[in-house]
């Protein structure tokens, strides 16, 4: 199953999404932080990013530039988690770099669609 990196310093956030995709049978690593998420997206080279936008330490918004811009790392797709839902947060995240984007309080069947899409359309190699 893919590998996902969840994002998120939210606990109970982190936990819920947590459970619920491994058991849909996805491999998790979590971070709590986004300079913690960058180093785990170089390290472990994940198939797919959950990116909270609002992170201590480096925020989700340069996170995410910060991924796309490394030749290496910009073909992870990354959805933006955020309870920030207006339009302009959302293509705010979208031109950071973001692939998708969910608001919270995540639908986990709407977010589990977009997942599932996103890896459809981008296959990476092992």
């Amino acid at each position: 199953m893919p590998k996902l990196l969840l994002i998120e310093d939210n606990e109970m956030n982190r936990d819920m999404l947590s459970r619920r995709l491994q058991k849909r049978g996805y491999t998790l690593i979590v971070a709590e932080d986004g300079a913690i998420g960058l180093a785990l997206t170089k390290s472990e080279a994940p198939d797919l990013v959950l990116m909270d936008m609002s992170l201590p330490v480096m925020d989700g918004w340069e996170a995410t530039r910060q991924i796309k811009a490394d030749d290496a790392l910009k073909g992870i797709p990354i959805i933006a988690l955020t309870a920030h839902a207006t339009d302009s947060d959302r293509q705010k995240a979208l031109a950071a770099g973001c692939d998708d984007f969910e608001t919270k309080p995540v639908d986990f069947n709407r977010l589990l669609a977009k997942i599932e899409d996103l890896l459809k359309k981008m296959p990476r190699s092992a």
